[in-house]
């Protein structure tokens, strides 16, 4: 087993702490004591006590961008899809951590408040992607993309709370489902922003032998919807 890094060894102290004195009862002085290490290493990690909760938000944020970089015009949902489920994954590796955090926040007001501000960045990364891609459509829709990010946002959480308190076995899952249901929500500006064909993948359980079928007669339905919308009188 490998030796716990003094990040790790700091944040598990912290924690610890925490859950032992309550969140403003513990100092950093008690944290580099209970970790056995001192200030400056402390603050070379971290810059408060509050950071010990919140450390990855930067660094998920930046994966988040990279991902929605990389998508071109065709492929932006499936892009956001993928990006709220890097942030799903991400919390779901955290586990226990995870979790400890979700009691904290919901304790602590200066903490709910710190992951109010959060959640607000990650919006207003999605918020201004939509917003682009739907200009590239000359569809300039400031308050649509606002309304998208939003839902955005709202399905993960959802879903991240059904997990945190325990009542979903299989959040990943879950997630994809959610998009599903937020992507069929604003059809009609998806429909209006692509040219083509624009396919969707989520993650499933089911071999792809079973799902290309399946996709096959959503196509064939949409097209029969389609072409009976247009003979209709």
């Amino acid at each position: 087993m490998s030796k716990a890094s003094a990040r790790d060894r700091l944040a598990q102290a912290a924690f610890a702490l925490f859950d032992e004195r309550g969140y403003e009862q513990a100092t950093i002085d008690d944290i580099t004591e209970r970790a056995g290490l001192g200030r400056t290493t402390f603050f070379r990690y971290y810059r408060s006590k509050e950071d010990v909760i919140f450390p990855d938000h930067d660094q998920l944020l930046d994966q988040i961008r990279q991902r929605l970089r990389t998508s071109s015009h065709a492929t932006a949902l499936a892009a956001v899809s993928d990006a709220v489920r890097l942030v799903l994954l991400h919390y779901l590796d955290e586990g226990d951590l995870a979790r400890r955090r979700y009691m904290l926040t919901s304790a602590v007001p200066a903490l709910r408040d710190r992951e109010i501000a959060t959640v607000a960045r990650y919006q207003r990364l999605f918020r201004e992607f939509i917003a682009g891609w739907l200009e590239d459509a000359a569809q300039p829709a400031p308050l649509r993309a606002e309304l998208m990010a939003a839902s955005v946002v709202a399905a993960h959480n959802h879903v991240l709370r059904r997990w945190l308190r325990g009542e979903t076995p299989d959040p990943a899952g879950e997630l994809d489902q959610a998009m599903r249901e937020v992507i069929g929500l604003f059809a009609p500006a998806a429909d209006a922003a692509g040219a083509g064909t624009t396919i969707v993948a989520f993650h499933a359980s089911a071999d792809i032998e079973d799902v290309v079928p399946a996709l096959r007669r959503l196509a064939r339905d949409q097209v029969t919807l389609l072409t009976d919308t247009a003979q209709a009188p």
